[in-house]
C-alpha cells in the first residue's frame, strides 16, 4: 500500500471511528434525548448535543498532544507506535475482563453534560483508540526529520491532532445526533428505558482489533 492510499484509508478509519461513537450510547446520545424530553424544548436537544461533542473534542486532544509533543523524536517513532498499539489492546482486554461502568460518572450533575462527555471519553477510552490512527497519519506525512526544526515538526504534529480531533467528533456528532432526534420525536423516552442497546462488548473489541492493526501494518 502506497503513502497516499495509506493515508487516506487512516483518515477514514477517522470518520468511521467518530460514526462509530457517535452510535454508542455509552458516549452519551440518550442524555440529549432525556435533556430535551425533561425540558420539553427541542433546542436542549441540540444544546445538549453541543456540549457533548465540546467534551468529546477535548477528550480526544488531551490524549493526541502528548503524543503529537513526542513524535519530534522521530528516531523514536515505531518504538512510540508499538507502545500506543500495546496500550490501546491492554485497555481492551481490561474492558473485556471488567464490564463495570465508572462509577464516578454517575456523579457528574446531568447539566454538567460537557465535563460527562470528557471523562466518559477518557474512561472508555475513546481517545486512546485513535491514538494509533492518528500516528500512523503523522507517518504518511513528508517531513524532512533529519533536517526538520523539532518545533516545527511538533506544530505540524499538534495540527494534525487537532484535526483528526475535530473531524472525529463531527462524525461521532453527526450519528449521534441523528439517531437523538430519531429518537427524541418518534421513539420516546421509553426506548431509552426499553430499548438500550449494548455495545460494551464490541467497544472493548475493537480497541483490541485497533492495536492488532496497528502493529500489523507497521513499517
Amino acid at each position: 500500500m502506497d503513502e497516499i492510499t495509506l493515508a487516506a484509508a487512516l483518515w477514514w478509519a477517522v470518520v468511521a471511528s467518530g460514526l462509530y461513537h457517535g452510535v454508542n450510547p455509552g458516549m452519551g446520545w440518550p442524555l440529549a434525548v432525556s435533556s430535551a424530553l425533561m425540558d420539553r424544548q427541542y433546542s436542549a436537544l441540540y444544546k445538549a448535543l453541543g456540549a457533548l461533542a465540546f467534551g468529546h473534542v477535548l477528550a480526544m486532544t488531551a490524549i493526541f498532544l502528548p503524543f503529537s509533543a513526542l513524535l519530534f523524536l522521530a528516531e523514536w517513532q515505531r518504538e512510540i507506535q508499538i507502545a500506543a498499539a500495546l496500550l490501546v489492546i491492554a485497555l481492551g482486554v481490561y474492558l473485556l475482563i471488567n464490564r463495570r461502568h465508572p462509577r464516578f460518572l454517575s456523579r457528574v450533575p446531568p447539566s454538567r453534560l460537557a465535563l460527562w462527555s470528557f471523562l466518559a471519553a477518557m474512561a472508555h477510552g475513546a481517545g486512546l483508540m485513535l491514538v494509533p490512527i492518528f500516528l500512523g497519519i503523522c507517518s504518511t506525512i513528508e517531513t524532512d526529520t533529519g533536517h526538520a526544526a523539532a518545533a516545527a515538526l511538533m506544530a505540524s504534529n499538534m495540527g494534525t491532532a487537532l484535526l483528526v480531533a475535530l473531524l472525529h467528533t463531527s462524525a461521532m456528532a453527526l450519528s449521534g445526533g441523528a439517531i437523538a432526534i430519531g429518537v427524541y420525536h418518534w421513539l420516546g423516552l421509553k426506548f431509552l428505558r426499553q430499548g438500550w442497546f449494548n455495545l460494551d462488548i464490541v467497544w472493548a473489541l475493537s480497541l483490541v482489533l485497533v492495536g492488532v492493526i496497528s502493529l500489523a501494518t507497521l513499517h
